[in-house]
């Protein structure tokens, strides 16, 4: 994926050799949070990890909670291409189960950590981590009202019946695709999620539209 930023040259002054890959450090910062929590992470698991020193690592990316922030980016990036490619399907049907075929299906990668960054990486803690707290409950309500706004539409078209509630269904999506995060981080893989899928199609609201097609 292109970024618009040379990542690279923060870590190489005039005159001075390049420490790391930056994107490259991120990706193994991602990896560690992901799979320790942000407070299980120390600045010493970090440079360890990334092979930089204290100073390096405070150069490229400040501090260890603008590094998580940078980290957070990153994971949504990972997860962007089947969360938005879900939201543009034709029918709400569609959506639904794109999104959550495509966290099981995330999840059952076994390049990835077990489990949600978004929900492993800061949910409990100090009071000193509230903010990062704070950070990802709003990047979690960012996708909720992105499905929010698809489901309203769907219900405009007629896609949904008239009693449903485009919020409560939004909620009751994002709940399921959490509620696999944690199921994967206990070990929970593949059949298993997909049949948790599985379970919350079959409840899922029949269309009117697909209702006057019988």
């Amino acid at each position: 994926m292109s970024r618009s930023l040379d990542e690279k040259s923060i870590l190489a002054p005039i005159g001075r050799p390049r420490e790391f890959d930056t994107s490259m450090a991120i990706d193994k910062a991602m990896l560690l949070f992901w799979r320790k929590g942000y407070e299980g992470t120390s600045i010493s698991d970090l440079t360890e990890a990334l092979g930089v020193t204290r100073p390096s690592l405070y150069a490229a990316f400040g501090n260890k909670e603008q590094l998580f922030r940078t980290v957070l980016d990153r994971y949504d990036e990972g997860t962007a291409e089947f969360l938005s490619g879900s939201l543009d399907l034709p029918t709400a049907r569609e959506v639904a189960e794109g999104l959550l075929r495509g966290a099981a299906n995330f999840h059952d990668n076994p390049a990835n950590p077990p489990g949600c960054l978004m929900v492993h990486g800061a949910l409990v803690g100090s009071d000193e981590t509230d903010p990062l707290r704070q950070e990802t409950r709003n990047r979690r309500a960012r996708l909720r009202e992105a499905i929010r706004k698809r489901l309203e539409r769907a219900l405009a078209e007629g896609d949904l019946p008239e009693r449903i509630d485009p919020e409560a269904l939004a909620r009751y999506i994002v709940a399921v695709m959490r509620g696999m995060a944690v199921e994967a981080a206990s070990g929970t893989r593949g059949r298993d999620l997909h049949q948790i899928v599985d379970m919350a199609m079959r409840v899922w609201p029949e269309s009117k539209r697909r209702a006057r097609r019988r």
